[in-house]
């Protein structure tokens, strides 16, 4: 179960729960004791917060045509990287290097927030995230979760919303 729950962050936050109180934007914290022996990050945080696969997020660092891009997509199911590709106009996209995908958002994988990254990156959001008036996304650091709206979401990250998620 999720240990505690934060209206609008507090202090001590992550770059994401910075940068959407910064924006004055409406989020929630969950925190959970994340199991470093966990398959799944983001069916962990599912889980352990007891909400839904469908409305559990995670961010997943891809190159499109030499390009760092960010795809957002349900925990439930995969990126498809030809339709991730489509939605910004590229060729080719291909899983990123991790520790290229750490340094340049700032964050460790099952960490990474499509929020407060170092280096803001193009980012895609599944557009089944449209289906739910929350959803959760990392909030910067293993065992953290956000809730937010997509619309938030979307506009904070500039996001091109598409349907890059499969299965």
């Amino acid at each position: 179960m999720a240990k505690k729950q934060k209206k609008n962050g507090g202090s001590g936050g992550t770059p994401a729960t910075v940068a959407l109180a910064a924006a004055g934007t409406p989020f929630t914290v969950h925190a959970y004791e994340h199991d470093p022996a966990s398959a799944s990050y983001g069916e962990e945080a599912a889980e352990a917060l007891g909400v839904s696969p469908g409305r559990v997020f995670k961010t997943l660092v891809a190159d499109v045509d030499g390009e760092l891009t960010v795809a957002v997509v349900p925990v439930a199911g995969q990126l498809d990287l030809k339709a991730l590709a489509s939605a910004v106009g590229g060729k080719r996209a291909v899983m990123a290097d991790p520790a290229a995908a750490e340094r340049t958002t700032g964050y460790v994988r099952g960490g990474i927030s499509p929020l407060g990254q170092r280096k803001r990156l193009r980012t895609v959001l599944d557009a089944s995230a449209s289906d739910h008036a929350t959803i959760c996304v990392s909030a910067g650091r293993r065992g953290l979760e956000v809730e937010l709206s997509p619309g938030d979401l979307a506009a904070l990250t500039s996001a091109v919303v598409a349907p890059i998620g499969r299965g």
